[in-house]
Formats: C-alpha cells, structure tokens, sequence
C-alpha cells in the first residue's frame, strides 16, 4: 500500500487524537514518525501508532502533560517531560537546547520522565537546521545482552547526529547500538519475513532467523557496541537521575505505568569554534568526497551518512510511502488499540 505523505501524517495524526492525545501533541506525534517512513525506517513509524494509542488509551501515556523546563547553567538545562508523548517532549527540549547554543555556544538538555520518542535524527536534524551541530542518545528497554553475557541488561541505546552542509546539505547519522533495533524485529513480524542470524538470540542465547523467536538482541562489533550502549545509558539515565540497565522500564509489558525514560541533546554551535560559512562548506565538500571514494566490488558508490535516507525520501515523496497493508488497515478503521502486545515483548512468555 502507498501512501502520501500527508495523508499517511493526517491518518497518524487522527488516530492518536482519537486515542486521547490533544490535536497538537498527536500532530508532533506524528510529524517525528512520518519523519521516520519517509526516510525507510518503517520501524519507527506507522506501525508503531496502535502501540502508542494503545498505552495512551491504557494510561501509560500522560494525555496531558506539565512540561517543566529548568535552566541548571547558561548551557545546561533539564525537561520534565511528565511522561507525556516523548516525541513532543524530546522536540521542545531540543528547541531549548539550539536556543542556549545559539547564546552560548553550546547548549546540553537533560530531558527525563518521557515515552518513547521515535527516531532520534528527526531531533538532530532540528539543530542542522538552525545551522548547529546537534547530538542525541536515549535509553530503551533491556533487550540486548551484554558482550560475554546470556541475558538481557541494556537497551537498544541509539545515537544521532547531524551537522548543516551549504544551503540544505545535512549529513545524519542515527543508528542503535544493536546490530538493529527491536522495531526492525517488529518489522520483520508485520512481514513475516526471516531476519539475519547476526541480528538476535532465542531463549537459550542462540542466534535465530525467526523473528518469532527473538528473546535479546546483539550489540553492534561485540564489546565496542557493548561499550557504547553503556555510555549512552550513563549519558541518558545515570546522568539524570532516572531508571538505568536492567531497571529501564518495559516497552511492552505494563502498558497503563509512565516509561520514565531518560534522553540528552547536545548542540554545538560551529560559530564558536570556526567561520560558520567555510564550516558548512566543508561539511558538503566531506559528502563530495566520500561520494568520490573508489567503491569497493560489489558497491555501485559510496554514499555519505544518511544520504540513502534522503533518495529514498525524495522516491516516496514522488510515489508515495510504502507500508504493510495491515497497519492502513488499522489507520483508517474504527478501533483504537487491541490487547495484542505483549506477544511483542521480547520477554513475554
């Protein structure tokens, strides 16, 4: 099924509304996730609407939430979210952050007590577009084990980050700390389609191709992906004072309970450092010169970070966006959630 871009936003956007969220949160709710099928990462995208309405529905998801920011420093600030729609919460904090950094400098944001909040480029994205460097890392659910490890401690813990090219170049990077995400999993269920061995465990720690059997996920290069979903972790959760490890809630289990999860933005501004003009020359002359590098047998060129996101957004805004015809199904039909989710909880027995 193809769909519009704005249709498949106007579809997300009512859908929410009806589960409860006010008209503006359920529309930056789905700004970030139209954000997400546009580029190809499906897994962040529609298919996650009859998750979301089904906490929000539930009460997992606070339909109407105080927002408290709170300057800690001329650079440093936390955003209570009150377990409002994180993707709402985590764009507000990132507004916050690109103003101290246009101030400042630099500009850090502790945004803690949130849902989840979809793809994180969107986020880093919003500073590249004020001509600043963004950064961003939050916390997920235990799903991954631990490099030596036979269970589950850490999340999936992804990272982002863009900085602005000359007139509207960005160069993005937005990956988890897995080799991929849960959602990729999900996917692949919505599909039923097999998954490479590299990509998960079963119950007894064996690599499986059956998305059906997925009990954890591998981290990313073995110990160096251990590694960096622990600082993202420390970074997110530690460092603001919400639940960490093993303690990060659960995506799937108790949908009526607040996440409490924890997310940092980072923006620098290159004007502090550097001529703001010759800093974004360079930034596209980078992605001109990786596009010039010898591709390897097999590969027609190299391509720079988040430039296949960007093709492949150009193809659906031309053609439509692709998605599995179940989940339209959901979009344009009366119900609002079903009790179908804890068969997704990668822990559920």
């Amino acid at each position: 099924m193809k769909v519009s871009e704005q249709k498949l936003k106007e579809l997300m956007k009512n859908k929410l509304h009806q589960a409860g969220l006010t008209e503006d949160h359920a529309n930056g709710v789905a700004d970030v996730l139209v954000h997400a099928d546009l580029r190809g990462v499906h897994s962040h995208g529609a298919m996650r609407v009859e998750y979301y309405a089904e906490r929000i529905a539930k009460g997992g998801i606070n339909t109407n939430p105080q927002f408290v920011f709170e300057k800690t420093g001329p650079s440093t600030a936390m955003f209570d979210g009150d377990n409002g729609a994180g993707h709402v919460a985590a764009k507000e904090a990132m507004d916050e952050a690109i103003d101290m950094a246009k101030e400042n400098g630099i500009g850090v944001v502790g945004v803690k007590r949130i849902s989840h909040s979809g793809s994180l480029s969107y986020f880093v994205q919003q500073a590249s577009k004020e001509n600043l460097i963004g950064l961003s890392v939050c916390q997920s659910d235990p799903m991954v084990v631990p490099f030596g490890g036979a269970e589950a401690y850490y999340g999936t813990n992804p990272i982002a980050f863009s900085a602005p090219g000359e007139e509207e170049d960005f160069i993005t990077f937005d990956m988890a700390t897995t080799v991929q995400a849960w959602g990729k999993i999900l996917h692949a269920r919505s599909k039923n389609e097999a998954i490479p061995e590299t990509w998960a465990v079963d119950e007894n720690g064996e690599a499986t191709t059956n998305p059906f059997d997925v009990k954890a996920l591998l981290p990313i290069a073995g110990p160096k992906g251990y590694g960096l979903m622990m600082m993202v972790d420390v970074l997110s959760g530690v460092l603001l004072g919400v639940p960490f490890g093993s303690n990060v809630s659960s995506m799937y289990q108790d949908l009526s309970e607040g996440r409490n999860l924890g997310q940092l933005h980072i923006v620098i501004n290159p004007a502090y450092f550097t001529d703001i003009a010759t800093f974004k020359q360079n930034i596209s002359q980078t992605m001109k010169d990786l596009n010039a590098v010898k591709p390897a047998p097999g590969f027609e060129h190299v391509s720079y970070p988040g430039q296949r996101s960007i093709e492949r957004a150009q193809r659906y805004q031309k053609n439509g966006i692709e998605i599995v015809d179940e989940i339209y199904d959901y979009l344009v039909g009366d119900a609002i959630h079903f009790d179908n989710y804890n068969h997704k909880d990668p822990f559920a027995k």
